[in-house]
């Protein structure tokens, strides 16, 4: 007795159809936690000046505020667009317990600094 083809190939389709859903799925963005498990609170841009220049997203503003180590986080928005660069780097500051974010009008991180 031959099979028929028909069985084969829709579960086949179903298959594809499958596998093409699944890569419709956003990616799972982590959640931001420190990495030693503790915000201690003294604010300190060191380990963070480097998002000085990206756009400032809830999701890169979060990750900054947890790696300054600060509890608060102060965004001024549209302080005119300062150069940043690795000829005039923004100075490393600690202190206090809120990371203070400036941007620019195009919503790019142009300095940071601790208060």
């Amino acid at each position: 007795m031959a099979r028929s083809p028909r069985p084969i190939a829709a579960t086949g389709a179903c298959l594809l159809g499958a596998c093409l859903l699944a890569g419709c799925a956003g990616p799972r963005i982590a959640e931001v936690a420190p990495i030693d498990g503790v915000i201690s609170g003294q604010c300190h841009t060191d380990m963070v000046r480097g998002a000085v220049g990206l756009a400032a997203s809830d999701a890169t503003l979060a990750r900054a505020r947890v790696d300054s180590d600060s509890t608060e986080l102060q965004v001024v928005r549209g302080g005119g667009d300062r150069q940043g660069s690795t000829n005039q780097p923004v100075p490393a500051t600690s202190g206090g317990s809120r990371l203070t974010v400036e941007t620019g009008r195009n919503n790019a991180i142009t300095g940071m600094s601790c208060s």
